[in-house]
């Protein structure tokens, strides 16, 4: 299902792509400010960017039953507490620690639409899921050999990992009905209402920050998702959805390259084969999730901004 009026070659646009959402981390990184401030304003911004696009389709909202308000308030939470523990984890733990356990979100998805869908896969695809696993049991035992703090991080990213399943899986649901835009419109503004809620709550300060940090803000908003997210989404006119899985493969890549040569980050032996496993049992996963599905693959969202219509399976 590929539209050939694309005017370039498409490994030019899935670069782009890949490069721009390896950037997500190292601005996480580069943040003083509280995650759940960076999680609110990067969305905030998003929704701005969005608002000229979407807001035509305002009148559909009149539509949505109590139901699917509900699924939609929920999706946003779980959208906002991947944003807290996965952006979390980078302050604890490394860029290719975090990013390479966060990529195993395909696996969570599956045995989430197991539980709630009784979706089924294939013996391959689950060989490929228990590769995975394996490689990310031995990142962990690397960070055991590092900091308490590590394998802190490590927990939270695979707990950023497992709601932005959940998300996912409701997002499923919900896409069949509604506009895609619109979806990620709601959620998004329901993230960051959860988020300035939390800040509220717990009295983070949501002003005063530097010029810096605003422009932090601003960059999570356009580059990672603009150029990363959104990108992928129109890509999905020429290629297919299982193409755009394969780009999950090149973010901890990215993101590990970046970490290396803009913040000095490095990673003993047994992490880089831990995650090179993780890599390996990702790849045979999706292939054979795509063969599973045929036309209907897989299509993880990346976290970052992970709502979206680039979730084909979903």
């Amino acid at each position: 299902m590929k539209n050939d009026s694309l005017k370039m070659p498409i490994f030019i646009p899935l670069v782009i792509g890949i490069i721009a959402v390896s950037f997500s981390s190292i601005f996480v990184k580069w943040s003083q400010a509280p995650v759940s401030v960076q999680g609110m304003y990067r969305l905030l911004f998003t929704l701005l960017l969005m608002l000229p696009f979407v807001w035509k389709q305002f009148a559909y909202m009149r539509k949505i039953s109590n139901k699917d308000a509900v699924l939609l308030f929920l999706s946003g939470t779980f959208l906002a507490l991947h944003f807290l523990f996965w952006m979390g984890s980078l302050k604890l733990t490394t860029v290719a620690s975090s990013t390479i356990l966060l990529s195993l979100q395909p696996v969570f998805v599956m045995v989430g639409a197991y539980i709630a869908f009784r979706e089924k896969t294939s013996k391959a695809a689950m060989n490929g899921m228990i590769v995975a696993i394996t490689g990310a049991i031995m990142i962990g035992w690397g960070d055991i050999g590092i900091s308490i703090q590590h394998i802190q991080g490590d927990i939270l990213s695979i707990l950023g990992t497992i709601v932005v399943a959940v998300h996912m899986l409701i997002g499923q649901k919900l896409l069949k009905t509604l506009p895609a835009t619109l979806y990620s419109f709601i959620v998004f503004l329901t993230a960051v209402i959860v988020f300035a809620v939390y800040n509220i709550f717990l009295e983070i300060p949501m002003t005063g920050y530097p010029d810096k940090e605003w422009g932090i803000f601003l960059l999570l908003a356009i580059i990672p998702t603009v150029f990363g997210h959104v990108l992928f989404n129109w890509l999905l006119k020429y290629v297919t959805a299982a193409t755009i899985s394969m780009a999950i493969l090149g973010e901890p890549v990215g993101a590990s390259l970046l970490a290396y040569l803009l913040i000095g980050e490095t990673l003993s032996f047994t992490q880089w084969l831990g995650g090179a496993i993780v890599l390996t049992g990702l790849y045979y996963f999706l292939q054979n999730t795509r063969k599973q599905k045929k036309d209907k693959p897989l299509a993880p969202i990346k976290n970052p901004v992970t709502a979206g219509p680039i979730m084909k399976k979903g």
